[in-house]
């Protein structure tokens, strides 16, 4: 039997030594962003389910009022009450970032893996995808595909942005695949009789889950990003209610020239909340995957 060096011990991750549920509820600026991310998510929910249809129609408010009057976010020029459209709007973006960022993380996590502890052949031609993948002007492809799909939905949106999300963490991936594959650790494994795929699995991809943690926020806002900016430009889901649309449907009715401020500004004060939840959790997760970090807070 092989004994197992010391260092290569004190190398496992937070999730085999402690727990990584029990490390990130203990940091504060996790939690934080936690509870504001899913506060938001669940007033949304709540508020869309609760509304009354006949409440959602055009004209069912008086036109053009202030928060409180009639509506406690005002309402738009068509008599349409600012709050039901965000109730709409935040689950609709996050579920643009949550598919996105799905898709861009675990695409990126098996070919990066793949790619780096296979080598040979294999990695050569996978490196050449991801390099062709990154060398691509993403945001000019997300614009020309989403102006050529006239009338993508909020599943179509999130489908496209994260097909090209994928090789920024693949690329990541495969240079720690490179690194972990030499790791004592690694040959322990492969003289157990495990197989490659097998010490993909169970040995190298748990080292890399707080790293993939935090790519997926990182590409969980910039999905809602996007999404929000292919929206003002009136590439997005024109028919259902994203955040980036309701910005898109309050400048084409010269909200801003009519002094309605509030229907621009929730839905932008909005994005602001939500890209600074995430970023917590982002600081959260970095804290907990890194030991100076740690040590530090």
């Amino acid at each position: 039997m092989v004994a197992v060096p010391v260092e290569e011990i004190t190398q496992t991750p937070v999730a085999q030594r402690r727990g990584v549920l029990s490390v990130l509820l203990s940091n504060r600026k996790f939690v934080i962003g936690m509870v504001v991310f899913i506060a938001l998510g669940a007033t949304a929910i709540i508020g869309n389910l609760t509304v009354d249809p006949s409440e959602r129609r055009t004209g069912a408010f008086p036109a053009r009022q202030p928060p409180g009057s009639v509506a406690i976010l005002g309402t738009t020029t068509l008599g349409q009450s600012v709050a039901i459209q965000w109730a709409q709007a935040v689950p609709n973006s996050m579920q643009v970032g949550l598919i996105a960022a799905t898709l861009g993380t675990t695409l990126g996590a098996l070919i990066g893996l793949v790619s780096g502890y296979f080598g040979g052949t294999i990695d050569a031609a996978l490196r050449v995808l991801i390099d062709v993948f990154l060398s691509v002007p993403s945001l000019l492809f997300l614009i020309l595909i989403a102006a050529l799909l006239q009338g993508v939905s909020v599943l179509t949106m999130a489908l496209i942005i994260g097909l090209f999300a994928w090789a920024w963490p693949a690329r990541a991936v495969r240079s720690q695949a490179l690194s972990l594959k030499e790791r004592p650790f690694v040959r322990v494994a492969r003289l157990s009789g495990m197989g490659g795929g097998e010490i993909v699995i169970r040995e190298l991809l748990p080292h890399m889950l707080t790293w993939l943690g935090a790519n997926f926020l990182n590409a969980f806002i910039a999905a809602i990003l996007a999404e929000s900016g292919l929206s003002i430009l009136g590439l997005g889901p024109q028919q259902e209610m994203t955040l980036g649309m309701m910005i898109y449907w309050a400048l084409s009715f010269g909200a801003i020239f009519q002094n309605l401020w509030w229907w621009w500004l929730t839905p932008v004060v909005t994005l602001i909340v939500l890209f600074l939840a995430l970023y917590l959790v982002h600081l959260g997760l970095d804290e907990v995957g890194n030991p100076r970090l740690r040590s530090r807070g």
